[in-house]
């Protein structure tokens, strides 16, 4: 059967049922199509229509239409795809159409209405909500700024505990504390005002990231954690840091051929090559000990090293390390090797180590028990439990003999150079090296130079040249002659006064 339908005056869809007798309570697929005299086309529609008994219409509200098919005929109505197939009507069924009446469709516009009234009473309310809640976040956001105002209070984390409150049984009418029934990490922190809080509510740092030691920025009221703090290290440790990179070269070193490949396969190869190293299934030296005769480029050979490397270096001089307040000298120690760890990979050259790495022994003198201290932080720091392989170690001293022997062991200062008096050939290479960028005339026979050098180290070399260029000066000459050279040895061996003994 088939019935028309009309929005408004105009009927606008043709409905036709399968067949059936159209009983009360039963449903039938139908098919909608365009009448020929609806101005709207579109393909066919297949819909179910739902037949009410008249009794039960009289109890309940008219609905003998689903509201869903007339949505999906006005869709049908408004689409200007062309549909050919559509526009084939009987004329029977028109007949049909022209003489129903427009009761039912009536009734299922009232629907519609209401249904549409629902959706826009459901989008007012969602709206409201979402205007609540972005006023909410406003005020939360600038709650938040205005807590995070400087300046901070600054705070240790002393421990993070898991929180994980046991269900009990609550009385009727018994209080509840919030915070005991938190589950998830909480934090014991100590601030410098030197009070201890527990914070079940964290803040506005991610717990995971957050461990013993750290330094934290908290609210002065709530003591709520707003952020993290950079470590804090001693400033005297932060000046050791060599923020220029040395100029020295490897060929500003002469007759240390031997030397210089011993320090790169030890200090430089390890950073720069570190898989031939895994290959091998081999560990690279800790650190080095460079000892010898004063004058001899022992620090000279540092500063090439550290040219050398893209590391960060840190200089520390032994007798920096002495302090006068007990443990002063180990956290200078402590920090050192801390910062290197953050800035890793680094080179830390510790200059006269004879300062606080003499044989231990007994002392009634806390003077000399506070720096034996600061040496067994220096060993802890070498192969303690927190040592790092990033981390490089190059001692020099002069005198290796007073050393301990803990300090020396394998392990710590793995490998241990020598630095000699030059032979003539380095002290004729020496000098080359120093009067390179000097005006010398050519007739200098510098070989012959090195024989009249005999027991000089590179410092006095080099003083040779500055006094060469001194004489020259004062004759008001263009270029130094061997001559200068000559009187300048003179003058150096003259202040030489006799051949010092620098080991007991």
């Amino acid at each position: 059967m088939g019935h028309a339908y009309a929005l408004g005056k105009q009927p606008c869809a043709i409905i036709r049922t399968g067949r059936g007798s159209g009983q009360p309570g039963t449903e039938h697929n139908a098919h909608v199509r365009p009448s020929s005299s609806c101005t709207s086309r579109g393909p066919p529609l297949r819909i179910r229509i739902f037949f009410q008994s008249k009794s039960s219409a009289a109890a309940t509200k008219p609905s003998p239409i689903r509201t869903r098919p007339f949505r999906a005929i006005s869709r049908a109505m408004s689409s200007s795809a062309p549909a050919p197939a559509a526009m084939a009507v009987d004329d029977a069924e028109d007949d049909q159409l022209a003489s129903m009446s427009t009761e039912e469709i009536t009734r299922a516009s009232r629907l519609l209405d209401n249904e549409i009234r629902v959706h826009k009473d459901e989008l007012q309310r969602s709206n409201l909500e979402l205007e609540s809640i972005k006023e909410k976040t406003k005020e939360n956001q600038e709650k938040i700024k205005l807590n995070k105002q400087l300046p901070y209070l600054v705070g240790n984390i002393v421990e993070i505990l898991e929180m994980n409150p046991e269900d009990e049984a609550e009385e009727d009418g018994a209080n509840i504390d919030l915070d005991s029934q938190r589950k998830g990490k909480c934090v014991v922190l100590k601030t410098s005002t030197r009070q201890t809080i527990f914070l079940p509510v964290i803040g506005l740092v991610d717990p995971d990231k957050l461990k013993p030691g750290d330094l934290v920025g908290v609210n002065k009221d709530s003591y709520l954690i707003l952020d993290t703090l950079p470590s804090e290290y001693d400033s005297r440790v932060k000046a050791m840091e060599v923020d220029e990179k040395p100029t020295e070269d490897y060929n500003d070193i002469g007759g240390l051929e031997k030397q210089i490949q011993e320090l790169v396969e030890a200090i430089v190869l390890p950073m720069t090559h570190k898989d031939r190293f895994q290959k091998l299934g081999i560990r690279p030296p800790k650190g080095v000990l460079l000892y010898g005769p004063p004058g001899t480029g022992k620090t000279l050979m540092a500063r090439a090293c550290a040219a050398q490397t893209n590391a960060t270096f840190l200089k520390l001089a032994g007798p920096q390390l002495v302090q006068m307040f007990i443990g002063d000298g180990a956290k200078l120690v402590r920090d050192a090797f801390q910062l290197a760890k953050e800035k890793a990979p680094c080179i830390i050259f510790i200059d006269e180590i004879d300062a606080i790495g003499t044989k231990r022994f007994d002392s009634e003198v806390s003077g000399d028990r506070e720096v034996q201290r600061t040496m067994l932080e220096l060993l802890n720091q070498l192969d303690g439990f927190s040592s790092d392989e990033r981390i490089k170690v190059i001692a020099a001293t002069n005198r290796a003999d007073i050393l301990d022997p803990a300090l020396m062991r394998s392990g710590r200062l793995d490998r241990k150079i020598e630095f000699p008096h030059p032979s003539e050939e380095a002290r004729a290479r020496i000098l080359q090296i120093h009067s390179r960028k000097m005006n010398v005339n050519p007739d200098v026979n510098f070989e012959e130079l090195a024989r009249s050098t005999d027991d000089f180290n590179g410092a006095q070399l080099k003083a040779v040249c500055v006094e060469a260029g001194m004489l020259a000066l004062r004759r008001d000459a263009t270029e130094v002659t061997h001559e200068d050279f000559n009187e300048g040895i003179i003058q150096v061996q003259a202040k030489k006064k006799s051949s010092l003994n620098y080991y007991a």
